[in-house]
C-alpha cells in the first residue's frame, strides 16, 4: 500500500493503482492558509489528511508528490483554480523569504564581516605603499613611531619640505614635482579614508554581535565571537557545535593535514586570537584553548537558546582559571 499526498490532498492505492482512500482539503481559496500549507511541507511535515490516512493505514508507505517510487494511478490532483492559488501563495512565500533574508543577523554578521576584512587588507597595502613612497625621500623619518601621524601630515601639508618642517628633520635635495606630491597626497587622503572606513565597519560589528550574541561577547570581545559566528555558518549552528570543533574553527587546513599525512594537532584556530591564549606561554596554550572552547559553546548556547545573560562576575571566574592553569605549569612539560 501507498500513501500520496501533495498540499491539498492524500489519497491511498496499492501496487496496481487503485484508490482504497482519499482525503482533500477545500480551504485553498485563503491564499495565508496554502503558504501555511506549503511551510508544512517545506519541512518535510505531513499535511492533516496524510495524518489521517497514516491512522487509517499504518502500514502504507508515505510518499510525496512526485516521488518516483509511487504507482500510476488515478491521484487526486488540484483543479485549475487551485493551482492558481498555489502560484499566488508560492509568490507570498518568496517575498517572505527575501524579508526574512534582510533580517537575518547570520548574513549580515557575515557581510560586515568580509568587507573589514577586504577592507583591512587594502588598508594595509595601501599604507605600505604610502609609508615606501614616502620615505624614498624623507628616509630619517619614523615611520614605526606614529605612522597615522604621517599618513595625517602627508594629507594636511602642501610639499615635501613642509612635511619635513612638521617632523622636523632635514627636506630632501630633490623633492617630487608638484603633480607628483599632489598624487601621494592624493594617495594619503585615500588611506585615510579606508581608515576612517574601517573603524566604522567595525563599530557596526560591535553594535550587531552584543545584541546578537551578548554573553559570547563579553567572554570572547566582539570581532572574534563575530568570527567565529560566521566560520561556523550562524548562531544557530555554533550553538551545536561541540567544543573541539569550536577551539579549532579556522584551523581546518592544519586539522586535515593532521588526518592526511599524521602531522601533530592544532590546538586553536581562530580562538587564539582571545589574549587569554595568545598571551600565554606556549605550553599551556592548548589547555586554555580547551578551556575556553568549552565556555564558548556554553555562551553560545545561552545567547541562542535564550538563557540567562552572562555577567562580568562569570568571565572574572573563568580569568581566575586561567591564571590557576598557568601557576600550576609554570614551566614547559619534560620531554
Amino acid at each position: 500500500m501507498w500513501l500520496w499526498y501533495d498540499w491539498r490532498s492524500a489519497a491511498v492505492a496499492d501496487d496496481t493503482g487503485l484508490i482504497h482512500d482519499s482525503e482533500s482539503w477545500d480551504g485553498w481559496n485563503s491564499i495565508s492558509a496554502v503558504v501555511s500549507r506549503l511551510e508544512l511541507m517545506a519541512n518535510s511535515a505531513l499535511i492533516p489528511e496524510a495524518k489521517k490516512l497514516a491512522q487509517r493505514f499504518p502500514d502504507a508507505k508515505i510518499r510525496a508528490h512526485g516521488d518516483n517510487d509511487l504507482p500510476a494511478a488515478d491521484w487526486p490532483l488540484p483543479s485549475d483554480e487551485a493551482l492558481a492559488a498555489l502560484d499566488s501563495a508560492s509568490l507570498r512565500m518568496s517575498e517572505m523569504g527575501v524579508d526574512a533574508a534582510a533580517g537575518d543577523k547570520d548574513r549580515r554578521l557575515e557581510h560586515l564581516l568580509r568587507a573589514s576584512d577586504e577592507l583591512r587588507s587594502s588598508l594595509v597595502t595601501m599604507e605600505a605603499r604610502l609609508v615606501e613612497w614616502v620615505g624614498l625621500f624623507l628616509p630619517k623619518l619614523r615611520f614605526e613611531d606614529d605612522r597615522e601621524g604621517v599618513i595625517e601630515g602627508v594629507t594636511k601639508v602642501g610639499s615635501i619640505q613642509e612635511l619635513a618642517d612638521l617632523f622636523e628633520i632635514s627636506a630632501p635635495e630633490e623633492g617630487p614635482t608638484s603633480e607628483e606630491w599632489n598624487v601621494i597626497q592624493s594617495w594619503g587622503q585615500a588611506t585615510s579614508d579606508s581608515s576612517v572606513r574601517l573603524v566604522s565597519i567595525e563599530e557596526s560589528i560591535k553594535e550587531l554581535v552584543n545584541d546578537y550574541l551578548p554573553s559570547a561577547c563579553l567572554l570572547l570581545g566582539p570581532m572574534l565571537a563575530a568570527r567565529l559566528c560566521v566560520e561556523a555558518h550562524g548562531r544557530a549552528r555554533l550553538a551545536r557545535l561541540p567544543s573541539g570543533t569550536v577551539q579549532i574553527l579556522g584551523a581546518e587546513k592544519a586539522f586535515f593535514n593532521h588526518l592526511k599525512n599524521g602531522d601533530l594537532p592544532p590546538k586553536h584556530g581562530h580562538i587564539f586570537m582571545h589574549p587569554w591564549i595568545s598571551r600565554s606561554p606556549h605550553w599551556v596554550r592548548g589547555k586554555i584553548s580547551r578551556l575556553v572552547a568549552s565556555k564558548t559553546s556554553i555562551a553560545v548556547r545561552c545567547d541562542h537558546f535564550g538563557g540567562e545573560t552572562w555577567s562580568e562576575e562569570a568571565i572574572a571566574e573563568i580569568a581566575q582559571r586561567v591564571e590557576t592553569i598557568k601557576l600550576e605549569h609554570p614551566s614547559p612539560p619534560r620531554r
